[in-house]
């Protein structure tokens, strides 16, 4: 096979178009449709349909730029290395994070780690969907409590768990009674599971007040409109200061984040690299330590 062809084809998938492939590159756009052309020539299969306004590759196209793209880099990649004399970390790398660890934690890590590696191009998107790391060319994706998933492998780095809080001068109810509640979302539960020292109980509430976001349910809370069931880490130095007051840690599993990435690939030196600066960052992965990380 051609790998220049090859590259070409991927240039052109990756673009979505030859007019923006041509732009991207600086090459004549006739040149990238004649080598387009000549690879599906050379392996008897329509990659690209023609005719309508924007690109759509066929079922064949498809398959072979979410394979031949990641192999590309790497390709790229080992080339860079030997040709530097080394494997430092280099070139662009692609993070998918959830909306929380991003809002608290995520700028100033990606700060930290462009300081130290100028030679990457970190670009970091806020998603709490699952994302297809293949399709969206994503190097490295962060994700809380995620599904097994054979494609991939990866390492919890941070560990948190749920507490059930509310202002001081928010009384904690007696049996039956319902507290007024702050939700995220559409969470349609109406009632807590806690446990304490010594026993377990039920919190009934009422969503009084639903929000997008955890860091605006602490807001809230703080504010005293209701209780609010949320990671220890966001709150951890509001009831160190009696902001506010813990009624319980919620009965349910503790909160993992993991670091995700294609079995299928050798881990670049930009995806260890940052791995490793994750790990430097959190070395234990308690909530102490990430809402210590957050306040610094």
């Amino acid at each position: 096979m051609d790998l220049l062809a090859l590259a070409d084809f991927n240039l052109v998938a990756r673009h979505g178009g030859f007019g923006r492939a041509a732009r991207a590159s600086g090459r004549p756009k006739a040149t990238l449709s004649r080598r387009v052309g000549e690879l599906e020539a050379s392996l008897d299969l329509r990659l690209i349909e023609r005719g309508g306004r924007a690109l759509k590759l066929t079922e064949e196209g498809r398959a072979l730029f979410e394979r031949a793209g990641a192999l590309l880099t790497e390709l790229d990649e080992t080339v860079a290395a030997i040709s530097s004399g080394g494997d430092k970390p280099r070139g662009r790398l692609r993070i998918s994070a959830p909306l929380l660890f991003s809002q608290t934690a995520m700028g100033k890590l990606a700060a930290a780690f462009a300081l130290r590696y100028p030679e990457v191009r970190l670009d970091v998107t806020t998603d709490d969907r699952t994302v297809d790391m293949v399709e969206e060319g994503y190097d490295l994706v962060i994700r809380v409590n995620p599904d097994p998933d054979e494609s991939l492998v990866g390492r919890i780095f941070l560990r948190d768990r749920l507490v059930v809080v509310a202002s001081p001068g928010l009384t904690r109810p007696a049996d039956h009674a319902v507290v007024p509640a702050v939700v995220r979302g559409s969470d349609q539960n109406a009632v807590w599971e806690v446990k304490g020292p010594a026993e377990r109980s039920r919190i009934a509430f009422d969503p009084i007040l639903r929000l997008s976001s955890l860091i605006m349910v602490r807001d809230a809370v703080r504010a005293g409109v209701g209780a609010a069931c949320l990671p220890l880490s966001l709150v951890s130095h509001d009831l160190a200061a009696g902001r506010l007051a813990h009624w319980g840690d919620l009965d349910a599993p503790a909160i993992a984040l993991w670091t995700l990435y294609p079995s299928r690939r050798l881990l670049s030196a930009r995806v260890s690299a940052f791995l490793d600066f994750l790990k430097e960052a959190f070395p234990t992965g308690t909530p102490a330590e990430l809402a210590a990380y957050i306040e610094a």
